[in-house]
Order: C-alpha cells, then structure tokens, then sequence
C-alpha cells in the first residue's frame, strides 16, 4: 500500500496546540477530517486541514480514487523559537519566545 505524505515547516503556533487537535483527527478519513475541521474553532485546525489537503492532493496525482485514505500518522515537532523582549519598568525588558512548529503527515 502506497504512502501519501505532506509537510508544512514553520507555521507561526506553538506545537502544544496543534497536538491537541491532532488527536481528533488521527487515524480517520481524510475527506472526513477535513470536512469535521471546518467547525473546529481553532487556528490550529486551518493548518491542519491544510496539511491534510495537500496530502491529498499528493495522492490525486497518483491514484484515481482518494476517498479511501486514511490518516495514518501525523508528527508535530518543534520548530525555531524567536526571541523577543517585551518592556517592563525602569528600563529593563523580559524576554519571551515566539514558538514555531513542523507538521508531517502521512496517508494510507
């Protein structure tokens, strides 16, 4: 059985969010999870339905029928963190991160 895979590097949200609606979608129908995204009122799940999308779109230039694939994996892992500092009293300045993330996903 062949495996479809699409990754999107970068996106500007911390991976602990993405996790979390990962699980929802983990181990369904793509065509499913898109559509059940769409009422998840998440930044996180755009992205997602986005990686999802372009795996499909992936297989449709291999395969005739994709409404068979599934979500077989889907990795988060942690992207490079900007360093910022935000001003605070007497002059002084607190840093604080900007998180990125990396999102694969594979379909079978």
């Amino acid at each position: 059985m062949q495996e479809f895979k699409s990754f999107i590097k970068y996106i500007r949200i911390s991976p602990k969010k993405l996790v979390d609606i990962s699980k929802v979608v983990k181990g369904k129908n793509a065509q499913d999870s898109i559509e059940l995204l769409k009422f998840i009122p998440k930044k996180s799940a755009r992205f997602l339905s986005q990686s999802i999308k372009s795996a499909l779109f992936n297989a449709k230039c291999k395969l005739n029928d994709i409404s068979n694939l599934k979500i077989d994996r889907i990795l988060i892992g942690n992207g490079p963190k900007f360093k910022r500092f935000r001003p605070v009293s007497r002059g002084t300045a607190h840093p604080f991160c900007k998180k990125t993330s990396h999102i694969k996903i594979f379909l079978k």
